[in-house]
């Protein structure tokens, strides 16, 4: 480990950085709604902030490879990303919509470096030996701010209004800039060797990305479960609402698993599961699948087995795809697997919500039962192309 840098105080500016960045979404939307009083503004800003992330990401990780000092970078990606947020709560009510919209756009292309952008440097913080516990810290600090991130918005909404959650969120985001500059710089180029243009480093990404067959496969998987999640969510408010007496009770069931998928995520770091990464990948998209049919069934017994099971899906499989992409990415293109990665998910899950929300309103267990298929059917797909292959 780096002296002077613990994987500690790694985790700790994550884990701020991340529970900024989920409750930047939630505060979004509660600001939007409270400033303009139009549900279709306040989804507007939301969607925008979300759907750029697959542009920005690949072009972040590209520029975090060529950096000698990617903290700096990643330093400042988290600055503007905070200054965005709070430019947008300024527009709010000030500017027309045509001009706050594409300012979320401009903001949410940084979002990936809120996730892949940090966990593509742990392997510079933690040495070979210790990775693998690392990675399941890691990926236990997007457990925590899913738990934490929706709450406080809604908590600071509540007591200091929806726009103080907005401002809320950008000032943890700014707590982990710190950290980020501090984060350890790469070892000593080659003398020789010529950074590739960034455009042709963008293409290297992605060649490596589809080219690694086992790299391709869990990263599909992985995205296919996003958009899974997206449909859940988009199913949420309804499920409060028939099952659980409110609409707003539906957000407790994103809670419930995300303290399901912690604990998951803590017994892995803990004791490390036998087997190869890429399996968990694809039996957490299996686990994830039956906890949708489940919540189909529209008993309130099964959706709370639901809850529990998705978390128990969603933790470990997000620390298994970490894994696969740290073994499987080279040394001078991680950056841009963690960031291109990240902003798929991203996008799959705001195509997933824009899909099934129309549906919902139509077919409740219809859309869920299509969640469950989309998660299932990427699994199944993904075992039947491995064929005799081992993992």
């Amino acid at each position: 480990m780096p002296k002077g840098y613990s994987l500690r105080f790694y985790l700790t500016a994550a884990t701020a950085a991340r529970a900024g960045d989920e409750m930047s979404g939630p505060a979004l939307l509660l600001a939007g709604l409270a400033v303009t009083g139009s549900t279709t503004d306040a989804s507007a800003l939301l969607a925008g902030i979300t759907v750029s992330a697959a542009v920005g990401g690949p072009l972040l990780g590209a520029l975090l490879d060529r950096a000698r000092r990617p903290g700096r970078l990643l330093a400042g990606a988290l600055a503007l990303y905070a200054a965005g947020l709070l430019v947008i709560l300024a527009g709010l009510g000030r500017l027309p919509m045509a001009c706050t919209l594409p300012l979320a756009v401009l903001t949410g292309l940084l979002g990936p470096a809120l996730s892949g952008g940090w966990t593509a440097q742990l392997p510079h913080v933690a040495a070979d030996a210790r990775l693998p516990r690392a990675n399941a810290l890691d990926a236990m600090t997007f457990g925590v701010a899913s738990l934490a991130g929706p709450a406080l918005a809604g908590g600071v909404a509540v007591l200091l209004g929806a726009p103080s959650a907005v401002a809320a969120s950008a000032a943890l985001i700014t707590a982990a800039v710190p950290a980020a500059w501090r984060l350890p710089a790469r070892g000593a180029p080659d003398r020789d060797a010529r950074p590739a243009p960034v455009a042709g480093a963008l293409a290297a990404g992605f060649r490596i990305v589809l080219r690694r067959p086992l790299l391709a496969r869990a990263t599909f998987t992985s995205v296919a479960s996003c958009a899974a999640q997206g449909m859940l969510a988009a199913c949420v408010p309804l499920l409060g609402a028939q099952w659980l007496g409110a609409a707003g009770r539906g957000v407790l069931l994103f809670s419930g698993a995300a303290v399901s998928a912690l604990a998951a995520n803590a017994v892995l770091a803990r004791r490390p599961l036998a087997v190869a990464p890429d399996t968990v990948v694809r039996a957490g998209a299996l686990v994830q699948a039956v906890a949708l049919a489940l919540a189909a069934t529209g008993l309130p017994v099964a959706l709370v087995v639901a809850v529990l099971l998705l978390g128990i899906g969603e933790g470990p499989q997000l620390t298994a795809l970490f894994a696969v992409r740290h073994r499987e990415a080279p040394e001078h293109l991680r950056g841009q697997v963690f960031t291109t990665g990240a902003s798929l998910k991203i996008t799959a899950f705001a195509l997933g919500v824009a899909v099934a929300g129309p549906l919902a309103g139509w077919s409740l267990p219809g859309t869920l039962t299509l969640a469950a298929g989309t998660a299932a059917g990427t699994a199944a797909g993904v075992a039947l192309a491995l064929g005799r292959e081992s993992v």
